[in-house]
């Protein structure tokens, strides 16, 4: 039983996880980050007693998955843009302080690409890519059954990989980035530049809505789809092209609405990947469902300290 502990920009969430991947209790609080991290530590403490309580267990290792950047080998958060403040702050050693078990941190596109390694749509994938569209775009690599760290550790940001040098600005300061033009809120920003003042459906909707529109039939958001389909289709094949894995596993919010998406997307793929054996690679969907997020941090447990279960480790 692994404790799991999931650090969104919104949400705080942990969980009790059996060694199937099946999370037995649960519980979550707001991030709420301007009252500092001594709080949020008060509540990830609290939260993982209740829930240990509410299975009859003991707390006998942590996971931690949290969005980035953080330093895995270290347990520090690092410049995280939902919460400044925490920089340096120390999770790991915090939690292994309070409950005297090993606890294990990853970036939280690398926790949920181990989940689907171990557990879920990618179990016996030798070389996977994990890619999750929502907010921002991240992305987790296992090759050979390993999480792939970049120099000094770091967690290479696939979501800014060039993809239309004349695209939008980015958060990161470049332009064009795979992130600014097909995660959730390019949707809502395109939407708005195209929509004229008489739209009946308003401004700064969210991709979620601007998907149930499109399905019913409007012309502006099935226009904003095919855009989205378009871009998602032109990154995932630079993926395939460059390292040819054998599976890309989707994940997110914005694949929720997924069937809207993936006719273009594999079309797009099949005109752009001629030099690869792109049908080779198989494009899925994550399996874990709405407890996706705690699932993959327990994983970072698993795999940090017992190294059993990802298809391909020795």
């Amino acid at each position: 039983m692994i404790a799991a502990v999931d650090i969104g920009g919104t949400k705080i969430a942990v969980g009790m996880v059996d060694d199937a991947g099946n999370v037995l209790a649960r519980r979550e609080c707001p991030t709420d980050a301007p009252r500092g991290y001594a709080h949020a530590l008060v509540d990830v403490g609290t939260m993982l007693d209740a829930t240990a309580h509410e299975v009859n267990t003991e707390v006998t290792g942590i996971g931690i998955g949290s969005t980035g950047p953080v330093l895995p080998l270290t347990g520090e958060f690092g410049e995280v843009n939902f919460f400044p403040n925490w920089k340096g702050e120390n999770l790991v050693r915090d939690l292994s302080d309070k409950f005297h078990v090993s606890v294990a941190l990853e970036n939280d596109a690398d926790a949920a690409a181990l989940g689907e390694a171990g557990w879920g749509a990618g179990k016996n994938k030798k070389r996977l890519i994990y890619v999750t569209i929502g907010t921002g775009i991240g992305t987790g690599f296992i090759i050979d059954g390993h999480l792939y760290r970049g120099v000094d550790h770091s967690h290479p940001e696939i979501g800014h990989h060039l993809v239309d040098p004349s695209g939008p600005a980015c958060v990161c300061g470049f332009r064009g980035c795979w992130e600014s033009l097909a995660a959730g809120p390019a949707m809502t920003a395109w939407m708005n530049e195209q929509a004229p003042s008489s739209y009946p459906h308003g401004r700064d909707l969210s991709a979620k809505r601007i998907c149930e529109l499109a399905t019913a039939g409007d012309d502006l958001a099935k226009r904003v789809v095919d855009r989205e389909a378009y871009y998602l289709g032109l990154g995932l094949a630079n993926l395939i092209t460059m390292f040819c894995p054998d599976a890309i596993v989707l994940g997110g919010s914005v694949m929720k609405s997924a069937p809207l998406f993936l006719d273009q997307i594999k079309g797009v793929i099949r005109r752009s990947c001629s030099l690869v054996p792109f049908d080779k690679t198989e494009l899925t969907l994550a399996s874990l469902g709405e407890n996706a997020n705690l699932i993959g941090a327990a994983r970072v447990w698993y795999h940090r300290f017992q190294n059993d279960g990802v298809q391909g480790e020795p």
